[in-house]
């Protein structure tokens, strides 16, 4: 009986053998909050129309750059905010049909919309969700231009389910409580809408800058289109309602920075970077037997791909560089050295 035969191949390539070249190297998108302050004048119209300027905030989480066709999401937070026990001699009984619109931003395309759990305080009767709306407040998720957070679109206007004289939607309930559920001694009743969160594909190029809804028709004093909305009812010789539009402006007509930028998202290229790969071979190898060709590649964070080849022949496809490495296993089936 003959003794069988182990035949074994050389392969001459050690961790030693180092290439240089190009490669992209992402950067990570560092998180950034942007906090605007700003005016909001608002009409409220009932037996007697009354005007106020209230304080308003917008507070968004956003990646300070993104890179083409990158997924990514920011978050928008309004302010809490408060109604009194009385105002202007009628007694308040509740808000309801709560209504925020947001601007779906230029360079990017809408992915998807969602309300943050847990983020709103003191709200009942519909839960707060987001839709995605035309000019005219239509649910329209292929197109519609902004994403709005209310109770299933019961709002006072600019909607198919609008109502000036009826509960509906997001309600504020009359509990004379802060946020933190004790007891308001003024009797004020304090809320606060939940934040949103918007996810969004990168563009090629530019900025992206969420935005309050301030363009067309919202601009306007008192519209239906501007960009909060609500429904006051009280109690003065019966049943008083008063529906509440407001905009972000100090004089009830030029837009203030409410209507500007509430966040600055730029769209950044990775970039070029000097790289080395590095090779991870066995000295020896059985013919008919895998072995694992590695490539580590530095700087951390490169990504590409790695071709390996056999002499000037390719073995196999490209392999992506994941986690820094990209790794073949490849069978020899013949003899000799090979580089």
């Amino acid at each position: 009986m003959s003794s069988p035969t182990v035949r074994r191949v050389a392969v001459p390539v050690t961790s030693a053998a180092v290439i240089a070249g190009m490669m992209l190297i992402g950067s990570p998108a560092n998180a950034a909050t942007s906090v605007t302050n700003f005016t909001s004048s608002c009409q409220a119209k009932s037996v007697v129309t009354v005007d106020k300027s209230v304080a308003a905030t917008m507070t968004v989480d956003a990646p300070a750059t993104v890179t083409p066709g990158q997924n990514f999401t920011y978050r928008i937070q309004p302010n809490a905010s408060s109604y009194p026990n009385s105002d202007s001699g009628a007694t308040t009984t509740n808000l309801s049909r709560l209504k925020y619109d947001y601007a779906i931003p230029a360079n990017a395309t809408f992915v998807s919309a969602a309300v943050v759990p847990g983020t709103a305080v003191n709200l009942d009767n519909v839960a707060p969700n987001v839709l995605r709306v035309s000019e005219a407040g239509a649910v329209d998720n292929a197109a519609g231009p902004f994403v709005r957070l209310s109770g299933n679109n019961e709002v006072v206007g600019n909607s198919p389910t609008s109502s000036t004289n009826s509960e509906g939607g997001i309600r504020a309930p009359k509990l004379k409580k802060n946020l933190d559920g004790t007891t308001n001694s003024a009797g004020d009743s304090w809320f606060r809408l939940p934040a949103v969160e918007i996810t969004m594909t990168a563009g090629p190029s530019g900025v992206i800058t969420p935005k309050l809804r301030t363009a067309g028709s919202a601009a306007t004093y008192g519209a239906d289109q501007n960009f909060s909305t609500s429904l006051a009812k009280a109690s003065l010789f019966g049943t008083q309602w008063a529906p509440t539009r407001c905009i972000p402006s100090d004089n009830k007509s030029t837009l203030n920075a409410g209507a500007g930028p509430l966040a600055t998202i730029t769209i950044s290229a990775p970039a070029l970077a000097d790289t080395t790969t590095t090779l991870n071979v066995p000295a020896t190898a059985k013919t008919g037997t895998a072995v694992n060709l590695t490539a580590t590649v530095a700087p951390q964070g490169a990504t590409g791909t790695v071709q390996f080849k056999d002499g000037a022949t390719n073995i196999g496809g490209a392999i992506p560089v994941t986690g820094g490495t990209a790794t073949l296993s490849h069978t020899f089936t013949t003899n000799g050295s090979h580089a």
